[in-house]
């Protein structure tokens, strides 16, 4: 048996035991996914936006338009925060404002064509990065991690 095979049996026999991974399966899972995440978003061509901006804009395509203050929860910011974030967005003409027709003191925030064609851009670059590394991977990896994928989705609707 394989050192990682014996790494990957105690570790599951740790998990059946007590319903927990061990501390350092954990450490090491952030290490990888906050690595692989640099490494996408450096592949991406527009690195002149910060996460929060790219993170502000795809919400506002999922979801809007958006009052400010809706877009704030959804991103879990506070509200002068999230004017922050945008002001550069809507300045580049990636996200456009327009009068809220149920408050006239207020706005809704909108993703335009600009903003569209940048997160599809960013989004195929990056999914081209990961299918590269993904190629690489011996069939059974690729299913190992193909398999993974829904219960690390679970971990995101925390």
């Amino acid at each position: 048996m394989t050192d990682s095979a014996e790494h990957h049996r105690a570790a599951a026999a740790r998990t059946a035991a007590d319903d927990t991974l061990d501390p350092s399966v954990v450490a090491r899972l952030r290490l990888v996914i906050a690595r692989l995440y640099r490494q996408m978003a450096q592949a991406a061509s527009d690195r002149n936006f910060t996460f929060a901006q790219l993170s502000a804009i795809a919400r506002v395509e999922e979801h809007g338009p958006l009052r400010l203050g809706e877009l704030a929860a959804r991103e879990r910011v506070a509200a002068p925060s999230m004017t922050r974030t945008i002001a550069p967005l809507v300045s580049e003409g990636l996200i456009g404002k327009e009068p809220d027709p149920n408050d006239g003191r207020s706005f809704l925030v909108t993703i335009t064509p600009d903003g569209r064609e940048l997160l599809g851009r960013t989004r195929r670059e990056r999914s081209e990065l990961l299918a590269r590394r993904i190629s690489r991977l011996t069939p059974e990896q690729r299913e190992t991690l193909e398999a993974a994928v829904p219960v690390l989705e679970l971990l995101l609707a925390e």
